[in-house]
């Protein structure tokens, strides 16, 4: 009897733990993921008490909360971030290795996304995901449901867009540089109509414009997380269209954020999402970085006020989520970016570390030496683009000589420039021939697209091109603290003090949408959204 007993409590409790998990891990209606461009996690701590109850402190406090994610590769930016968040797939595989490419041969820099086959919607732009090569969440989610599901994406730029959305989406809007409206392109069939009635009615973004200032949300003395803000003014920021950078400036200021949850709450009311027998996709994007009128200046009232007001705005988006579909049917994946975007400057006579290098001049000496070195009066460098250096592939093949050989002696030449900490070869990263030390130029660059030489300066140094157009940019190691944050579907709150990769973002999601992982994803889910522990 005791041993009967025995098995039956056994059984029960089999059956608990499993309806348990079953309950934690039910296929959600609804995904939401809402990804801050230039998040930092130390601002939400410094900030944190000027916030309401329901936005930063509800992600904080009803979900599961990761301290901080890691990309595992350098020089991040919104392409390249995105990509990674989305695919579970590091630049080497996604292609996206960040969001400009330079094309020598017509001496441009393009966008990762151009694609003349595709004209732009509201844009003059041409757009598309061609060079992802790499599958998303939401293509994963359009194959596993045969395109019943919904996917879309809305941004403030196309790279987070597009990014976001993927091949297969429905989808993606951001908003145009010069006309300020929600914009996409051909490579996606068709509009929704609110869409459209959105741009073209009386709430359009245009028809508001004149009656949007920026001005702080609190009383001067709220703003008191920095000691070191100089100007006791308010400050006060109008945007008109009379000027070509009305709209970028906007993208950059608190509003982009309003515009994005007006856009979103559309979908939300008249897209039907979690109404289909299929889980449906809305990827968000808001923007928490600084103001572009004031990049070169640190620790001011407008990062804060620009947190204080996107509290309230992730407030409103989660309301609007649990009044429509539910919260308990919806899965909120919550993070950044991984990056922070400033100007530095330095009160004058202040001597920093470091000097200044000049990649014309590192070029122009690199290539005397090959000349030098191999008796031949000949262009055998291309040029330099952002941290690589380019050999003329054409040039050594005619002259009949190794590249990979090429590529040592030329590293070798490179490395004893003053600020020159680390040069790598692609021959080395193609064939395995590196180590923890270059492993983030490994994951960092794609082999269609990258340089022969790949450099690493060391932090305070600056890179000068000799541009006017161009700021000079002071290397900064710094990791940039980024929270992962799941809540909803009937996750547990929980806080989890372990530094995840931002490649596990992606097979986590596909893994509580019970789908596959996207195609180049090689990491497992997140074992707290497996276990339940």
């Amino acid at each position: 009897m005791e041993i009967r007993m025995r098995k039956i409590l056994s059984s029960l409790i089999a059956i608990l733990v499993v309806t348990n998990l079953e309950a934690q891990q039910r296929t959600p209606k609804l995904v939401v993921c809402i990804t801050v461009d230039q998040l930092r996690g130390d601002y939400i701590e410094y900030f944190y008490n000027t916030f309401g109850e329901r936005g930063f402190k509800r992600l904080l406090n009803e979900g599961l909360v990761y301290n901080n994610i890691r990309f595992e590769f350098s020089d991040i930016d919104q392409a390249n971030a995105f990509a990674t968040l989305f695919t579970g797939s590091n630049p080497c595989l996604s292609g996206i290795t960040g969001d400009k490419l330079f094309d020598f041969e017509r001496e441009t820099e393009v966008s990762i996304l151009y694609d003349p086959a595709y004209l732009g919607n509201y844009t003059k732009e041409h757009y598309s995901p061609k060079n992802l090569f790499s599958a998303t969440i939401g293509d994963e989610l359009k194959i596993a449901s045969q395109g019943r599901s919904d996917v879309y994406a809305i941004a403030p730029n196309p790279e987070s867009a597009i990014l976001s959305a993927g091949h297969a989406a429905n989808g993606a809007f951001w908003m145009d540089d010069t006309n300020g409206k929600w914009a996409t392109t051909t490579y996606y069939k068709g509009i929704p109509w609110y869409v459209d009635r959105y741009n073209n009615g009386p709430e359009s973004l245009s028809a508001r414009l004149e009656r949007m200032v920026w001005t702080p949300s609190l009383p001067l003395e709220r703003y008191d997380a920095f000691p070191y803000v100089l100007d006791d003014l308010p400050f006060r920021y109008t945007f008109d269209e009379k000027y070509a950078n009305c709209y970028p400036n906007l993208k950059t200021s608190p509003f982009i954020n309003k515009e994005i949850n007006r856009l979103a709450l559309q979908f939300l009311e008249y897209g039907g999402f979690g109404t289909r027998s299929c889980p449906d996709l809305l990827a968000i994007t808001y923007y928490a970085g600084n103001y572009r009128g004031t990049m070169s200046k640190a620790y001011t009232r407008e990062i804060q006020d620009t947190y204080y007001q996107l509290d309230q705005d992730i407030e409103k988006l989660l309301d609007a989520i649990d009044k429509k579909v539910g919260l308990a049917n919806t899965l909120v994946v919550f993070t950044g970016t991984g990056y922070y975007t400033s100007e530095e400057s330095y009160p004058e006579g202040m001597m920093i570390n470091g000097g200044e290098f000049r990649p014309k001049r590192c070029v122009a000496l690199l290539n005397m030496y090959l000349m030098a070195l191999y008796g031949q009066q000949t262009n055998w460098v291309k040029g330099y683009y952002d941290h690589q250096i380019y050999l003329n592939h054409k040039v050594i093949e005619d002259a009949k000589l190794d590249l990979g050989t090429i590529q040592e002696k030329a590293a070798e030449f490179v490395q004893e420039f003053s600020g020159v900490q680390y040069v790598t070869t692609n021959k080395s990263l193609l064939t395995g021939d590196w180590n923890e030390g270059s492993a983030k130029f490994r994951y960092g660059t794609h082999h269609l697209r990258r340089g022969d030489l790949i450099i690493e300066l060391q932090p305070g140094w600056k890179v000068n091109l000799e541009n006017p157009r161009e700021k000079v940019k002071i290397i900064r190691n710094n990791a940039v603290i980024t929270p992962l944050i799941f809540m909803g579907n009937g996750l547990k709150p929980q806080h989890v003090y372990r530094e995840v990769k931002a490649t596990e973002v992606a097979p986590s999601v596909t893994h509580i949408l019970r789908i596959r992982a996207p195609n180049a994803s090689q990491n497992l889910p997140l074992r707290e959204l497996t276990t339940g522990k």
